[in-house]
C-alpha cells in the first residue's frame, strides 16, 4: 500500500495482492502420497525440505501458483524500484510463504520513496512528482495504492506549478516596478 508522507518522511509501495485469492498451502502431501503411490515418481529432485517427486498434485498446484506469485510480485516491485531512482530510500522488501516444497515464495512487497516535496524549490518539486507519478505507474498493472500515489504525485505537481507560477508573476511585477521608477537626471 502506498502511503504519502509529508515532511522528508519515506513513503511505502506495498502492492496489494488482497484482490488476488490466496495460494493455499497444504499439509497433506505426505498422507497424499501414501494413499495413492502413483504420485510418488522416480525423476524427483531437491528443492528445500521435499523432491518435488514426492509432492502431491495439489501440492504441486500450489508450488506452480505460489512460483508465478512470486515472479510476478519480483517483477512488479522491480519496476518500482528502476523508476524511482534517486528517490527509493532502500531496495524492496517482500513478504513470503512457505511453499508445500520447503520453499520460501515471494506474495508482496513493498519500495519505500520520499515523497516530501522539495523546500523552497517548486522547479525540482515539480520534476520530484513526475518522477514519482512514472514510479507508481511504472508496473503493468499497477496496484489501486500505486494509482494512490500516482494521484498525489499529481497534486503535488500542481501546487509546485501555481508555486513557479506565482513566482514567474512576482519577478515579472517586480521587475515593471523598477523600471517605471526609474529616471535618467543626466543632461
Amino acid at each position: 500500500m502506498i502511503s504519502s508522507v509529508s515532511s522528508n518522511s519515506p513513503a511505502a509501495w506495498q502492492t496489494d495482492y488482497s484482490q488476488k485469492p490466496p495460494v493455499a498451502s497444504t499439509n497433506n502431501s505426505n498422507q497424499d502420497v501414501q494413499k495413492d503411490p502413483a504420485l510418488k515418481t522416480d525423476d524427483s529432485k531437491s528443492t528445500g525440505d521435499k523432491k518435488t517427486g514426492e509432492l502431491s498434485e495439489s501440492d504441486l498446484k500450489v508450488v506452480s501458483e505460489l512460483k508465478q506469485r512470486d515472479a510476478e510480485v519480483k517483477a512488479h516491485e522491480a519496476a518500482h524500484l528502476a523508476a524511482a531512482g534517486g528517490i527509493a530510500t532502500g531496495g524492496a522488501s517482500f513478504e513470503y510463504q512457505q511453499g508445500p516444497d520447503g520453499i520460501q515464495y515471494a506474495i508482496g512487497g513493498e519500495v519505500s520513496i520520499d515523497t516530501s516535496p522539495v523546500a523552497g524549490d517548486p522547479a525540482a518539486t515539480l520534476r520530484k512528482a513526475d518522477t514519482i507519478r512514472r514510479a507508481a505507474l511504472s508496473p503493468a498493472q499497477p496496484s489501486g495504492p500505486d494509482m494512490q500515489v500516482a494521484a498525489s504525485a499529481t497534486a503535488m505537481a500542481a501546487q509546485a506549478q501555481a508555486e513557479l507560477l506565482q513566482k514567474n508573476q512576482d519577478s515579472q511585477n517586480g521587475n515593471k516596478n523598477q523600471l517605471g521608477t526609474k529616471i535618467d537626471l543626466s543632461a
